[in-house]
């Protein structure tokens, strides 16, 4: 018999697991910074009381939800327990707004469950020509608010909970500052993964500064780093491109409620935080 149900933060790790299994490369400390935004989100469907598939379907804000993590275990697809799983975890978003980041074989199936296209998201992977800036710096505690507020400007979306556990540190994410004067004016987190790293989000009021910041951040990685970019940030796709980062994986960003967000900063979103909750 399968049932569904929450999970604990001890199988978001697991889920993880099996989110590298299926070679998402999810970074080497995400699970607290997920559980920090909605810990009431995650949830299992279980069969004999094992964990057979998950999804997430966090609550960002009192408008907006983000749905990611929707795994089902190779050896039980095919038996309806990830459509019973998702129609049980769908209930937590309420009537707010539910983004979610597809991948094509996957969007006519969300689109009938009513999302819409908003949008299309490049990865690119590679190492840049790296070149430490005088004008970044490490974030501090007290830049935590400024840099909540800042992406949820860019990105149309407030994450409060999810952007500060991010943006705060830990020994395998670290998040860089641009700043003039005393003036922040963008910043990009970059995490370790369990292969490579990752940068997001990047954000910055122009392609420049984006590529300052890009720049400074891989320095510190010293591996192959990964970016998910927007379609609106297409000039900077294309100077990531000569640079040498590779295009590849492809994902929409689909929302059920309202077809696109208000961003009014919206060319200042070079890099999407994750693809797992937004």
């Amino acid at each position: 018999m399968i049932r569904c149900r929450q999970m604990s933060l001890p199988e978001l790790r697991m889920v993880l697991g099996w989110a590298a299994e299926e070679g998402w490369n999810p970074g080497k400390d995400d699970a607290e910074a997920f559980w920090a935004a909605d810990p009431d989100g995650f949830f299992v469907a279980e069969e004999d009381g094992e964990p057979i598939a998950a999804i997430s379907v966090v609550v960002h804000s009192p408008d907006f939800a983000f749905l990611g993590l929707y795994i089902c275990r190779p050896s039980h697809r095919g038996r309806g327990v990830g459509l019973a799983l998702w129609r049980h975890g769908i209930t937590h978003a309420g009537n707010r707004t539910i983004g979610l980041d597809g991948v094509p074989e996957q969007q006519a199936k969300y689109a009938r469950s009513g999302f819409r296209h908003a949008g299309e998201t490049v990865r690119y992977v590679g190492q840049l020509d790296t070149r430490r800036s005088d004008n970044v710096r490490p974030a501090t505690p007290d830049d935590v608010s400024a840099l909540v507020a800042l992406e949820a400007r860019a990105s149309g979306w407030s994450k409060p909970a999810y952007l500060a556990a991010w943006v705060s540190g830990t020994p395998t994410r670290t998040t860089y500052v641009l700043e003039s004067g005393h003036e922040i004016l963008g910043f990009a987190t970059l995490r370790a993964c369990q292969s490579g790293a990752k940068v997001g989000p990047l954000i910055a009021p122009t392609d420049q500064m984006a590529m300052a910041l890009l720049r400074h951040a891989t320095a510190m990685a010293h591996t192959d780093v990964t970016i998910d970019i927007s379609d609106q940030a297409d000039a900077f796709a294309d100077m990531c491109q000569a640079q040498g980062l590779a295009p590849g994986f492809r994902t929409a960003r689909m929302y059920r409620g309202i077809a696109r967000p208000d961003r009014g900063q919206s060319a200042m979103l070079y890099g999407v935080t994750t693809l797992e909750l937004g």
